[in-house]
């Protein structure tokens, strides 16, 4: 908890008065004051979470942690266990949406390994060009959380703090932009206990179709997670407890890395609904965590826009996105970079000798 608790402390406000200052500079462009609409609210966010006027934003990373979870056998997944490594592979060969999407954007890709029900052989696949590989492995997949907890709290701990880790690492890197991406089958029910049991909100509102169950299926999945809630009863005050009772190890990854990115002042570009069950996590153990989160998009999963709500979030985009991976935080990535540069690059009524509004 050390290392949790010191970053924790790190995460600090918002730099409010370089936002005011910034929303000057934005008003003075050569453009209606606010027509720009989103873009201009994203760039002083950026300038606020930065600390710096003009920042940059050249050095983009999307992180996706894959981890396996035990309740997959109570068929919550329209897709086999196995699918959980074979993308694993598929991303380290570059074949996956995210590898497509990060390419476009001009992102690396860090896949970790966070809990994978089996032993990854990776060997030959770490050089494809723009992907990179950790193993990270706190175990092989979570235990089935309808007869205990998914984890121990030390395994949990450990996920967050293997989060945090790979972030300062990466801030020692240079990185400007963090995008969080999953992939584990089945998490999506561990997400939707997550963010019922600290949203307070029925089981019934959050679960969803996922990877494109039936309405029996879902149905199965509803009661899996409402039995899960009742055997484990996860402290809702306590969001470590709640990941080791209801959790996933991927899901406590991606929460370290938005805790470790806030403490270092980096935007991180939160993607879909297992992102979103993370960054309540993050949230409701360091609440400041909420000014550098950037939403990506609103999941087509039923409890994502629910999320969204509760934590007071908008997001950038609404296009019907349930693949995780990281995708659609590589879209929002291309939004951030472009409400930077029209910050830094425009020109003002007084440089460009236009004529201001009378």
């Amino acid at each position: 908890m050390e290392l949790i608790n010191k970053t924790i402390r790190k995460i600090k406000d918002l730099d409010y008065r370089l936002m005011r200052e910034t929303q000057k500079r934005l008003d003075n462009l050569t453009k209606p004051q606010g027509s720009l609409g989103r873009l201009e609210e994203l760039a002083k966010q950026i300038c606020g979470i930065t600390g710096q006027a003009k920042p940059s934003l050249k050095n983009k990373l999307i992180i996706t942690m894959a981890g396996d979870h035990g309740v997959a056998e109570e068929g919550v997944s329209a897709y086999p266990a196995e699918v959980t490594p074979q993308m694993v592979y598929n991303f380290l060969r570059g074949g996956a949406g995210i590898n497509v999407l990060a390419r476009q954007v001009g992102a690396q890709v860090l896949v970790v390994d966070m809990g994978v029900a089996s032993k990854l052989q990776v060997s030959g696949l770490k050089n494809v060009k723009g992907s990179e590989f950790r193993s990270c492995k706190i175990n092989f997949g979570t235990k089935n959380f309808t007869k205990g907890p998914a984890m121990s709290r030390e395994e949990a701990v450990k996920s967050i703090t293997t989060g945090i880790k790979l972030v300062n690492e990466q801030i020692a890197k240079g990185i400007n932009i963090i995008g969080t991406g999953d992939m584990g089958i089945a998490n999506t029910t561990p997400s939707a206990a997550i963010i019922s049991v600290l949203s307070e909100e029925p089981v019934e509102k959050i679960a969803g179709r996922g990877t494109g169950i039936n309405d029996a299926s879902l149905k199965n999945k509803i009661n899996v997670i409402k039995k899960a809630i009742k055997v484990n009863k996860p402290k809702r005050d306590n969001p470590i407890d709640v990941l080791a009772k209801v959790g996933g190890f991927e899901i406590g990854g991606i929460a370290g890395v938005i805790l470790g990115a806030a403490a270092g002042r980096i935007p991180v570009v939160v993607d879909g609904f297992i992102s979103g069950a993370a960054a309540l996590l993050a949230a409701s153990l360091a609440p400041k965590v909420n000014g550098y989160l950037i939403a990506s998009h609103c999941s087509a999963e039923n409890g994502h826009r629910c999320t969204l709500q509760f934590m007071n979030l908008s997001p950038l985009l609404d296009m019907n996105l349930r693949l995780g991976e990281g995708t659609g935080a590589a879209l929002a990535m291309s939004l951030a970079e472009s409400a930077v540069r029209i910050l830094t690059e425009m020109a003002t009524f007084e440089s460009a000798g236009v004529s201001e509004q009378i």
